[in-house]
C-alpha cells in the first residue's frame, strides 16, 4: 500500500493535469467547430 506522504508529488500531478485539460478542452471545442463549419459548407 501507498503511504500517506506523497501529497507533494499528488498536488503536481493534479496541478498537471488540471493545467492539461485547462487547455485541451477549448482547443478540442475549436477544432470541433472548425471541423463541423467545414462540413456545412
Amino acid at each position: 500500500m501507498a503511504s500517506g506522504n506523497d501529497m507533494k508529488a499528488h498536488s503536481a500531478t493534479y496541478d498537471g493535469f488540471i493545467g492539461l485539460l485547462k487547455w485541451s478542452v477549448p482547443l478540442t471545442a475549436i477544432i470541433a467547430v472548425v471541423v463541423v463549419l467545414i462540413i456545412a459548407s
